[in-house]
């Protein structure tokens, strides 16, 4: 193949295949005596494995690495790997379309609620917890559903299970179910209210102790900014606790760790 057809066939411009030569990330196939190159098999593939991996977010200096080991190896271990990447995307495929069935069938049955269209991952969070009925809570909850959203697959995953780790603690449920029931006491208090500033250390300490364990110095993520568009589903007095919980937190985590 000439470069025209190798972009062709991979649906990129041979304008892409030569930055991508410029770039290190593709073998450049060396001339012929008619002065073109000619890209074969090898080259094809190469070149959709950097798309593919340009795709799922790697540098070009990644890929570069990446494409460099493939070098090493035989074609059909590279084939194979790509036949491997392909069903694993088929079967992720297949389950998003299990999953939505299950919802499609709860909507026209007239019984879809809003965390149902949530991740499994979630669904089995909230079947594990016994979260009271309460306003703080459900706030909670929608955090969760957010979360859950925009969360990354591995990273959601992760978050869910540290915190079925902290569900099944007695303990500390029982701790998580009295910070709901003090904020739902602050529901008609005013923002300057003395039960205030204590249950926003209590919350920054559980916060930092169990849920940013691994947490240094608090930087730009944890400031009143980042969190204010949270706070709308919270009475005044209640999202005062949690803009001073961050404000303790972005503090130091180290003080309240007790270090």
């Amino acid at each position: 193949m000439r470069i025209g057809e190798l972009a062709a066939l991979l649906g990129v411009s041979t304008r892409t295949v030569r930055y991508y030569h410029h770039q290190g990330v593709l073998p450049e196939p060396p001339r012929r005596a008619n002065g073109y190159r000619e890209y074969g098999m090898r080259d094809a593939i190469a070149l959709a494995r950097v798309r593919r991996l340009v795709a799922l977010g790697l540098s070009l200096e990644e890929v570069r690495d990446v494409i460099a080991h493939d070098r090493s190896r035989e074609l059909p271990e590279i084939l194979a790997e790509i036949d491997a990447d392909l069903a694993r995307q088929e079967q992720a495929i297949r389950d998003r379309r299990r999953r939505l069935a299950e919802v499609l069938q709860q909507a026209e049955a007239g019984t879809l609620a809003p965390e149902d269209t949530a991740s499994p991952d979630l669904l089995a969070f909230l079947r594990a917890v016994d979260l009271p009925a309460s306003q703080a809570a459900a706030w909670d909850r929608e955090l969760l559903v957010l979360m859950d959203t925009v969360a990354a697959s591995p990273d959601r995953k992760s978050a869910f299970t540290m915190l079925e780790t902290l569900a099944a603690d007695p303990e500390l449920q029982a701790r998580g179910h009295e910070f709901y029931r003090r904020l739902d006491e602050l529901a008609d208090a005013e923002p300057d209210d003395p039960r205030i500033a204590p249950l926003a250390e209590i919350v920054a300490e559980y916060s930092v102790r169990h849920l940013l364990p691994d947490a240094g110095p608090a930087g730009p993520t944890w400031s009143v900014e980042t969190v204010e568009p949270f706070l709308d589903g919270l009475a005044p007095a209640q999202a005062e606790v949690i803009r001073q919980a961050v404000r303790l937190i972005a503090g130091g985590t180290s003080r309240l760790n007790g270090a």
